[in-house]
């Protein structure tokens, strides 16, 4: 099924989540799961790419991917853990894509508080436009995020990269942006066990997708200078430009797209705080009032 714009709906994303997380070998990250949902869906790149509202941090179809983890995180289909590894359970590995239609459809039918509207498509386009729900308010503090890194100057933007790599226990990492690198913003070294390698990064603070030919542009400066780049960006990658970090025969470029950037920030405490609050469980036992 899809809207009246041709775009496929959250309910029908969420059989082939499971069959995602399936091939995945039971488990992977946002933009793991995000691609393989799209390949096995047939999902254009255009369609992938596509925003309706620029201050968003998603594109539509990234945003209803989420929402279908949602949904069967509340059937207890999936799992996620606070390093942002999705997990498929005991109960989405016996879920056919009939049984989950049911549970979908008794949801929407059932009595009572679960009868919220009569189509499901309606309450799913519904549900993804309030902002009461735990995916909003998790979504909300990564769109201010977001906001402010691009008010930031580049050099503002390649120092906060500096800083954010040192946590996450480069060392000796330099800013070195300047006319004639290349694109080549800095570099920093990595220790793994006994070896230790240069880094290169770059920084790109765009809105939009970042294309393969920046991928392939990042990798030819860092030609003679090292085998292993990191390219940063507040925006989104496109498939071929995940596909080209990879390629086969040539060095390798990890890429950081926007949410995971918020995650990083979040998960080293920078320019975020995360507190946690105690929720108190209240029971009563009737059976000491008769001992009184």
């Amino acid at each position: 099924m899809v809207d009246k714009d041709g775009f496929f709906t959250t309910p029908d994303m969420m059989w082939p989540t499971l069959v995602a997380m399936q091939q995945l070998g039971g488990s992977g990250r946002n933009d793991e799961i995000n691609e393989a949902v799209a390949k096995g869906m047939r999902i254009s790149e255009e369609q992938m790419m596509y925003k309706r509202d620029d201050s968003h941090h998603l594109t539509l179809m990234e945003y209803r991917m989420a929402w279908a983890r949602s949904r069967l995180k509340e059937m207890r289909a999936l799992e996620n853990s606070a390093s942002g590894v999705w997990a498929i359970t005991e109960i989405g590995r016996q879920l056919t894509e009939e049984s989950l239609r049911a549970r979908g459809r008794a949801r929407i039918t059932g009595t009572g508080a679960e009868s919220e509207v009569e189509n499901e498509s309606e309450r799913f386009s519904a549900q993804s436009a309030a902002t009461s729900d735990g995916l909003e308010r998790e979504s909300d503090w990564k769109v201010l995020l977001m906001n402010r890194l691009l008010e930031m100057t580049p050099a503002a933007f390649e120092r906060l990269a500096q800083r954010l790599l040192r946590e996450a226990g480069f060392r000796n990492v330099e800013v070195v942006g300047r006319a004639g690198d290349g694109g080549i913003d800095g570099v920093g070294v990595y220790q793994l066990s006994l070896v230790s390698f240069p880094i290169y990064f770059q920084c790109k603070r765009y809105k939009g997708s970042v294309s393969s030919g920046a991928v392939r542009d990042f990798r030819g400066a860092m030609a003679g200078r090292g085998e292993k780049g990191l390219l940063i960006t507040t925006g989104t990658f496109t498939r071929d430009a995940r596909d080209e970090s990879s390629r086969d025969g040539a060095p390798p470029v990890e890429l950081i797209s926007g949410d995971d950037l918020c995650s990083l920030l979040k998960q080293y405490s920078l320019g975020v705080k995360t507190e946690q609050k105690m929720v108190e469980t209240v029971t009563v036992a009737p059976e000491y009032f008769d001992e009184v």
